[in-house]
């Protein structure tokens, strides 16, 4: 995978040199160039960015920069041999970054982030490379950062995990939370290593039974109860058919039930009444 950055501060993204998407870079497994903006200003004060249109607070970066910019970063990447690139705009009003999209973004050859500063980017430059490539405009949270490159970290390394070969081992993420399949709209339960006691504390007795079975149910009770204490929006947003017999057994003694007007096992909601004793 190709990944390219364009950005007022390169030095914002050295972290992608550590950890695994630094050993991924080493291995050739992700070939990532971050290009400053600046670089594509022509007067002396390297101006990226004017006051906006319509008046208000802020300054917002302008076309001209951003446009000489992305064209000479795609023509880089057309001549060694990239092809089908994906334009990342982090913005918090984008679509949520989940699991999902980040196993799409992991599918794409070609990723160019555009983080921007100040009130955001001009918003004929976006329109404009949409004619030419796929655009994701994509928000890491509810909040708003001083620029997009810490989002730009956030989404490489959660699409950088899911390319093969980046981790050790292939299922870590089988499991994970939010992973598709059986874990999909779920949290991950707790985790534990060696050794047994620590400061008077054990580690469940399950998982040191042996039993393949009930370790794997305890560990979907587990995700179900802390998702329903930490995240209900996701439980009852979930397909009802990935719940099996014994998850709707957890379910309802968690304080949940199906919707009686759905369908025979309906979307789950919380019951009044609350937690069964």
């Amino acid at each position: 995978m190709r990944l390219d950055v364009v950005t007022i501060f390169p030095e914002y993204l050295e972290p992608l040199n550590v950890s695994l998407v630094g050993k991924a870079r080493a291995r050739g497994q992700l070939n990532v160039h971050v290009h400053d903006l600046r670089g594509w200003t022509y007067d002396r004060h390297n101006t990226v960015d004017d006051t906006p249109y319509g008046g208000g607070p802020g300054m917002v970066m302008k076309t001209d920069p951003w446009g000489d910019a992305l064209d000479d970063v795609l023509a880089q990447g057309y001549e060694t041999g990239s092809a089908r690139p994906a334009l990342i705009v982090p913005t918090p009003s984008g679509r949520p970054f989940t699991q999902a999209l980040a196993v799409e973004l992991s599918e794409r050859p070609w990723l160019v982030f555009t983080p921007a500063r100040y009130e955001g980017i001009d918003r004929r430059v976006i329109d404009e490379y949409a004619t030419r490539m796929p655009v994701y405009e994509v928000s890491i949270g509810d909040y708003v950062l001083a620029g997009g490159e810490a989002a730009v970290l956030v989404v490489t390394e959660a699409v950088a995990r899911l390319l093969p070969g980046v981790l050790g081992n292939a299922e870590s993420h089988r499991d994970d939370s939010f992973a598709p399949g059986a874990m999909a709209n779920l949290l991950e339960g707790p985790v534990y290593t060696k050794p047994p006691e620590w400061r008077g504390r054990e580690i469940p007795e399950v998982l040191l039974s042996g039993h393949h079975g009930k370790i794997a149910r305890w560990r979907r009770d587990e995700a179900l109860k802390r998702t329903a204490a930490n995240r209900p929006d996701l439980i009852e947003r979930c397909d009802p058919k990935v719940f099996d017999k014994k998850d709707r057994e957890m379910l309802s003694i968690l304080g949940w039930t199906p919707d009686p007007e759905g369908e025979p096992y309906g979307r789950f909601w919380r019951r009044p009444e609350g937690v069964e004793q």
